[in-house]
């Protein structure tokens, strides 16, 4: 089966059977191969697990070489929202192609992404008609508190982290965004990483395993 979005797809070793799928959103102006990194360490400890980084569905508008899930060159809020639910709706497609594929359902499924990546995981995560495994987000925000409300649905487990010298994205995204799941009853973890800028330090790598192996692997 061919996936509707270019995709590194790193599978068991040894031929294990597939109980798990961990799908990565990267960051504007990167690519599957990059947020991929994660996976050398990761896979180790989540043998059962398919890992999924699909590249964005468009060319970066300031780096060719790289992809984007939204074009962020307009500052104008309302461009944003529909570019990026323009995007939702691109993986939302590439999911249910995951899900036909591997036999899984959401509850098999963690969400997770970098920057423009994790403000997707963190939408999809909340307007899905099932609860995922858990949604992992560094590095993000919520794009738009209002339109989010309107459409939530779902309640999965959150995990989110932040670097407090973090220059793209401001480290206060994370306390907004904390703010906004406590008052909509979402299960939600909070991690701010000191001395960290714009990045997935082994800090922020390990946390967010012991996470998903708590969240993803239950019976």
């Amino acid at each position: 089966m061919q996936f509707s979005l270019n995709t590194v797809v790193i599978k068991p070793e040894k031929n294990l059977p597939i109980n798990n799928a961990i799908i990565l959103l990267h960051g504007y102006g990167g690519d599957g191969k990059d947020i991929s990194m994660l996976t050398l360490n990761w896979k180790r400890f989540l043998p059962n697990t398919v890992f999924l980084c699909p590249d964005g569905h468009e060319k970066c508008s300031i780096n060719p070489s790289g992809f984007q899930w939204f074009d962020l060159t307009k500052e104008d809020p309302t461009y944003i929202l529909n570019q990026s639910t323009k995007a939702e709706e691109k993986i939302i497609k590439f999911i249910a192609e995951v899900k036909k594929k591997f036999n899984l359902d959401s509850s098999k499924i963690c969400l997770s992404g970098f920057s423009q990546g994790s403000m997707l995981s963190i939408n999809l995560g909340l307007t899905s008609d099932e609860n995922y495994a858990c949604i992992v987000g560094f590095s993000g925000k919520i794009i738009n508190k209002e339109d989010l409300l309107k459409r939530k649905k779902s309640n999965s487990k959150f995990l989110l982290i932040h670097g407090d010298l973090d220059e793209v994205v401001s480290p206060t995204s994370l306390l907004e965004a904390k703010d906004f799941l406590l008052r909509n009853n979402i299960d939600v973890q909070t991690n701010m990483i000191k001395g960290c800028g714009h990045n997935i330090p082994v800090e922020a790598s390990s946390l967010a395993l012991n996470f998903i192996k708590k969240n993803i692997t239950k019976k």
